[in-house]
């Protein structure tokens, strides 16, 4: 298996994926998702684990095949392809979170400020529309759910590191 990175989504969610399955795959990282896509477009690797921006101009262009899809539900922009949920692999939620954070201390009336803005700008007809062309799914939590979020989603990669012993080096 490839992904973009070391320690990216990808990379962590094909390690989700292999112990879930107690599957013989490798790890091979690749410097960006461009490189990885292109090694699986040219048949050097077999499978790829890859964020959607990255690898959805080569499904649409049939390049690669997209399998399932690592979220709680399907993606906008590839629809008939099902999640692992809907084909009956559990547990396999792998998200490219992409947010917006501030430093510790920023004042509370400022973070409210930027999430009002914020909120506001993705609730944009327009704006959603692109982003689900580059296959983004815009989601405006309040400052307190995107934290939660950011916990939960720590605990759950924390476990993937030490459950498949990954180093970085």
């Amino acid at each position: 298996m490839l992904g973009p990175g070391v320690g990216s989504t990808p990379h962590l969610g094909g390690e989700l994926f292999r112990l879930a399955f107690d599957l013989d795959l490798v790890h091979v990282p690749f410097t960006g998702a461009a490189p990885a896509v292109q090694a699986t477009i040219g048949g050097h690797t077999p499978i790829a684990f890859t964020a959607l921006p990255s690898s959805l101009a080569a499904i649409q262009a049939g390049q690669v095949r997209a399998i399932g899809v690592a979220a709680s539900e399907r993606a906008g922009a590839i629809p008939d392809v099902p999640t692992f949920a809907e084909q009956g692999i559990r547990d396999q939620d792998a998200d490219t979170l992409t947010g917006l954070v501030a430093p510790a201390g920023t004042p509370k009336e400022i973070v409210d400020l930027l999430y009002r803005e914020i909120a506001k700008a993705v609730a944009q007809p327009d704006l959603k529309e692109r982003l689900a062309v580059l296959g983004f799914k815009p989601v405006a939590n309040t400052p307190d759910e995107f934290g939660a979020r950011i916990r939960a989603e720590i605990e759950k990669w924390g476990k993937v590191v030490r459950d498949a012993k990954l180093r970085i080096e």
